[in-house]
């Protein structure tokens, strides 16, 4: 989002937004500095020990190829990772750092299948402290929350939610992240919350996994990367900021 906004104080949204009706603006960075450090630590994706090989390298200037998601609902998920994270002097947008990749990465492996989920019910409505409660593995949950979505744009506004204007999308989302977007079966918060949380995984992760190209993220916050020992900077940088560009997995194989 150009400008991006939570109505919630814990600053859940990426980037700074402008809430016509809250009017609550929340700097971008400090949402990252304090979930970004975090997620690029410890959250490769939830089933990132299980991520499909990734897809062969393409001519330079051609797409990756997808390997879950339709057209319609890569075009939501890129439009979405925009809405969350645009292009601005800290980084450049969610599609361009790869998070919609990423996104169709895990959608198409083990953490999509529900590898890990126990899914044999019953399936009472239940306390949001008990998790996800749903017989849909996220696959199955991410295509019926892009075709809810995409069906309460059309209604709302006229037209699916990547054709809509970058305020309209803001406002889109704003109102699922509110609960305010009616969906069949679960609720638009329950799919913004899923949406925003794997967002953060692709725009923080190791880059083998698809996202946070060129290690945008990592430059940004600051992070080292893989190493997990740095006992001959220990000299070198005392007291001094650590400025060698981070490595990923793929710099180590």
């Amino acid at each position: 989002m150009a400008d991006k906004v939570s109505d919630k104080p814990s600053g859940r949204v990426a980037k700074k937004v402008t809430d016509p009706a809250a009017d609550i603006p929340i700097p971008r960075r400090s949402f990252l500095v304090g979930a970004g450090t975090a997620v690029a630590a410890g959250l490769a994706p939830a089933a990132n020990a299980q991520t499909p090989p990734a897809p062969q390298a393409t001519a330079a200037g051609e797409p990756e190829p997808l390997l879950t998601l339709t057209p319609t609902e890569h075009a939501f998920v890129g439009a979405a990772a925009d809405t969350l994270i645009p292009a601005d002097e800290l980084s450049p947008s969610g599609s361009d750092c790869g998070v919609a990749v990423f996104i169709d990465r895990q959608l198409a492996g083990a953490y999509g299948s529900g590898a890990r989920l126990y899914r044999d019910g019953p399936f009472p409505k239940g306390k949001p402290e008990l998790g996800y409660q749903l017989p849909l593995s996220p696959r199955e949950f991410f295509r019926a929350g892009i075709a809810a979505a995409n069906d309460w744009t059309r209604k709302t506004y006229g037209k699916e939610f990547d054709r809509l204007a970058a305020a309209e999308r803001e406002a889109a989302l704003k109102a699922m992240e509110a609960g305010k977007a009616e969906f069949p079966g679960f609720t638009s918060s329950m799919f913004f919350d899923a949406l925003l949380q794997i967002s953060m995984e692709g725009f923080f992760a190791d880059p083998i996994y698809g996202g946070n190209r060129d290690k945008a993220a990592w430059k940004m916050v600051g992070y080292p990367g893989l190493p997990a020992t740095y006992r001959e900077d220990f000299k070198t940088y005392l007291g001094k900021k650590y400025d060698k560009p981070p490595r990923s997995i793929a710099d180590f194989s």
